[in-house]
């Protein structure tokens, strides 16, 4: 029987954009893979924490130590590390020791902390895909631990085929939607349902290049059309739209 509804898919994750920005987070290991998780916390500006013996750093993790962007308790874990003052909001071992390894995770479940268990896709609330990034704009792949390998061949083909300049198209969108919400800040359902429609007219009409080339005074004309519900084109934002530039046929095969 067919329907219009979507259908449902068992078996996946429920991908989200995690908000650890400000937040404790514990990394427990000091190699490549520790690295590398080090760096999707950092870009999301957590404060990281690293429990690894000093020889137990790789040349990496060391600089970040050595900079100052991650704490390190130069140890093995202890469950101190998760003592409740401390308020962490998540935990990743990237270790060669499968029985400690599950010893965190299972204290983690206990004090009900979030937690990641590299390469053990059964004692992880929560997966890592392989993620591209230009500015704001971050997609990621994930094959539900299935693939990391072919997760970030795919990841590469998708930014292969995104147009140049998109990340800085979005951070364009991004200032016209903080504009349009200080000219309509209506903060009901009404009033954020039209705000969306409109914005995603504009996303739907406008190109890449059009928010590329957008500048301060043609957002500014834009958002005037807001309330009369209008969604113009960026070369009618651009020309002003007011009958003010003229286009004269000469009767032949082209324009004066």
């Amino acid at each position: 029987m067919s329907t219009k509804f979507p259908e449902i898919q068992g078996g996946g994750s429920l991908i989200l954009a995690w908000q650890i920005k400000g937040k404790e987070v514990l990394v427990v290991g000091g190699g490549e893979v520790a690295a590398g998780r080090i760096v999707n916390l950092l870009n999301a500006d957590a404060k990281v924490t690293v429990v690894c013996p000093a020889e137990g750093l790789n040349e990496e993790v060391a600089y970040r130590v050595q900079q100052g962007q991650v704490k390190h308790v130069d140890r093995v874990f202890l469950p101190l590390d998760l003592e409740p003052q401390k308020k962490v909001a998540m935990v990743l071992t990237a270790i060669d020791d499968p029985d400690a390894s599950t010893r965190i995770w299972k204290y983690c479940k206990q004090l009900k902390v979030p937690a990641n268990i590299a390469d053990v896709p059964s004692e992880c609330d929560f997966y890592f895909g392989s993620v591209h990034r230009d500015g704001p704009l971050q997609i990621m792949v994930s094959t539900n631990g299935n693939g990391p390998r072919m997760a970030a061949a795919i990841r590469r083909q998708i930014g292969q085929m995104l147009p140049e300049g998109t990340g800085d198209s979005i951070t364009r969108v991004g200032q016209l939607r903080r504009k349009l919400r200080k000219v309509a800040p209506g903060k009901g359902t009404r009033d954020i349902s039209k705000r969306m429609g409109w914005m995603s007219e504009v996303c739907d009409k406008w190109s890449t290049d059009d928010f590329n080339d957008m500048n301060d005074d043609d957002m500014q004309r834009l958002v005037q059309y807001y309330e009369s519900g209008m969604v113009p084109s960026f070369q009618e934002i651009r020309l002003g739209n007011r009958g003010d530039v003229v286009w004269e046929f000469d009767g032949s095969f082209g324009w004066m």
